[in-house]
């Protein structure tokens, strides 16, 4: 979605589209985060307003995205949505102070030209809501470790081998006296 300067006045203003998923896509594909895909345009909902030569966006994203659970390795889908806000700010107006960035201003971006593109602003806002570790559940039980069977399914029936840490549970319990 591109959005021309002249258009963003003090005057607060809403919008409500949807984000094609290709370029995040191709960023999924090429980063950490492989096992992840966006499975089709995702929706957003954003109020913007101009203050001096500062640009501040803030709203809502949500996307359908697909992903192999790293403990079970099944295939599964999930809903993910996530809050965002940032500010932008004229690349000139940056150089006057100097260009550094403070903790501050992690929210902030700079831009130039007469229109701003918030398709890479928000596809890294939804790359920061995906977990680092996609899970198909939280108590997924994962993959047996010696025959590889889902455990979510059903018993493997191999034999488990004892805890071995078990022995320091007994002799360790609070309250008791070694």
């Amino acid at each position: 979605m591109k959005l021309k300067l002249d258009d963003i006045t003090v005057e607060t203003k809403e919008l409500a589209f949807t984000e094609p998923d290709k370029e995040v896509n191709q960023r999924l594909a090429q980063g950490p985060l492989k096992e992840y895909r966006v499975e089709g345009p995702y929706a957003v909902r954003v109020a913007y307003y101009r203050t001096a030569s500062d640009l501040i966006f803030q709203g809502r994203l949500s996307a359908r995205v697909g992903a192999s659970c790293a403990r079970c390795a099944e295939q599964f889908a999930a809903e993910v949505e996530r809050d965002f806000r940032f500010l932008l700010m004229a690349r000139a107006m940056a150089a006057e102070r100097g260009g550094a960035l403070g903790v501050e201003d992690l929210e902030l971006s700079l831009y130039d030209g007469d229109e701003i593109d918030l398709g890479p602003l928000l596809n890294e806002q939804l790359l920061l809501a995906l977990p680092s570790r996609p899970l198909c559940r939280e108590d997924c039980r994962g993959l047996c470790q010696r025959c590889g069977a889902n455990l979510n399914l059903a018993a493997c029936g191999c034999e488990q081998e004892p805890d071995r840490l078990a022995v320091l549970a007994v002799r360790f319990r609070p309250g008791r006296r070694a």
